[in-house]
């Protein structure tokens, strides 16, 4: 489950006019890099794109995936442990290539840094009254959904935010991108 769009897949959904821009990559280039400065409905056309080429479903990850994914097992801050290691995470500068840190024990690259990562979820600013079977939350407070939630964190800013339990109302920008994940059928 879960892999980081990188600017090449991106591309290829913008060529094929699935996807309605290129998103300014800042000069950092795009090929292998996650793609980024997507809002959230760009990342739902990309989805609706990717699951029209392929015949294969593809979405968001629901903000529990995402955690589930990120701690890879674990119940640490982080899925190495529970202090931070700049040897283990993008946090400075500006985005890698996918895949320039060591994958976490479910084999995922970058679940902590490079990129915020959007997910289907709505913000809400706790748990309480969250789905309990890892369907997103498709409300958010107040009865709206005015802001999605983002994962992960980047490499923009405090390591505190690269935290597995990390959770912020998205917003679209130069750290912020997405990852998929392909719904399987029995």
């Amino acid at each position: 489950m879960g892999s980081v769009t990188e600017g090449a897949q991106w591309d290829a959904c913008v060529a094929a006019g699935g996807c309605g821009d290129r998103p300014y990559d800042q000069g950092w280039g795009r090929e292998n890099r996650p793609v980024f400065n997507v809002s959230w409905n760009d990342a739902q056309e990309y989805v609706t794109w990717l699951s029209r080429e392929t015949g294969r479903t593809y979405r968001l990850l629901s903000e529990s995936e995402w955690e589930y994914a990120g701690r890879a097992g674990t119940d640490t801050r982080y899925s190495w442990g529970d202090e931070f290691d700049e040897s283990l995470a993008n946090n400075g500068g500006r985005t890698v290539p996918v895949g320039s840190y060591p994958a976490n024990a479910f084999g995922l690259h970058d679940m902590h840094g490079n990129v915020w990562e959007w997910t289907e979820d709505c913000w809400n600013g706790s748990y309480a009254g969250a789905p309990d079977d890892g369907s997103a939350w498709l409300s958010g407070d107040g009865g709206n959904c005015y802001f999605r939630v983002s994962r992960g964190g980047s490499w923009h800013g405090d390591p505190g935010f690269l935290r597995s339990a990390s959770r912020e109302p998205g917003y679209w920008g130069n750290d912020t991108g997405l990852r998929v994940a392909r719904t399987l059928t029995p």
